[in-house]
């Protein structure tokens, strides 16, 4: 197993790409604490992930819940080993017709949440170990309507640099796994309906070089390379996992007709 005995944070594990990563760390040995906003899918993935996961409640961008949150941990943990900064938002955030509290709230989420949750790590986190971001191709190839979005995620790009700079003495390995589309609960949160929702991702996976939305399992399979041992050179770098869709941009069937 590449992580027995490892304790691990993953912050948005009560769903989707967190919960799948949980799900194949503590398959892997390791201990697992995730964090979440909603009590029920909480409860819901503890009961899924068994008796080597704990959840909290908890909003990372809230200081005083992040202090709690991180005096449990400590209680609970001991230290920690691994520390996957995974939760996030998406939302539009047109030009023209956004307001200010929406671009700042998505920013505060996505990018200043990631950074405070290291921060509040730090004391914890053992030397020689591993730090790994969610950020998204859309930090890099940008998309309409979502500005705040791009720019957090690329963002996190910049701050895992910084970050593995400053840490790099402690042996602490920064690095941001971006995922392309893939499959998670997030589609059904667009207003959408399914039908709306289901052409939509058939317009998507037509641009992808492999011709598909990914599963939250292959992104899982990354993040876990990036913290395990296999990965013990590796650090300062984004790993895309999109199917092709950033190298090689017009790969997909869309463009080979």
């Amino acid at each position: 197993m590449k992580l027995k005995g490892k304790k691990v944070l993953i912050t948005g594990g009560n769903s989707g790409i967190g919960l799948a990563t949980a799900k194949l760390f503590i398959e892997e040995g390791a201990e697992v604490a995730i964090t979440g906003r909603d009590q029920k899918t909480l409860d819901e993935a503890v009961q899924l992930l068994g008796p080597k996961a704990k959840a909290y409640r908890a909003d990372v961008t809230d200081s005083a819940a992040r202090k709690v949150l991180f005096a449990a941990i400590t209680k609970d943990f001991g230290h920690l080993d691994i520390v996957f900064a995974n939760a996030g938002v998406a939302g539009q955030t047109k030009a023209g017709s956004t307001d200010e509290a929406t671009f700042e709230d998505i920013i505060r989420i996505n990018l200043t949440g990631a950074f405070l949750t290291v921060e509040s790590a730090l004391p914890i986190l053992k030397d020689g170990s591993s730090i790994i971001f969610n950020g998204s191709v859309i930090g890099t190839l940008g998309q309409s309507g979502y500005a705040a979005y791009a720019a957090s995620k690329a963002g996190l790009r910049g701050l895992s640099r910084s970050l593995a700079a400053d840490l790099a003495p402690r042996g602490i390995r920064v690095n941001v796994v971006s995922p392309g589309p893939i499959k998670t609960p997030i589609w059904g949160r667009t207003g959408r309906s399914p039908e709306e929702t289901g052409e939509l991702a058939k317009l998507i996976a037509a641009t992808i070089p492999l011709g598909r939305l990914g599963e939250p399992e292959e992104l899982a399979k990354a993040v876990l390379f990036l913290a395990s041992d296999d990965s013990s050179y590796v650090n300062a770098i984004e790993s895309f996992v999109d199917g092709g869709a950033t190298g090689t941009p017009f790969g997909g069937p869309a463009f080979r007709q």
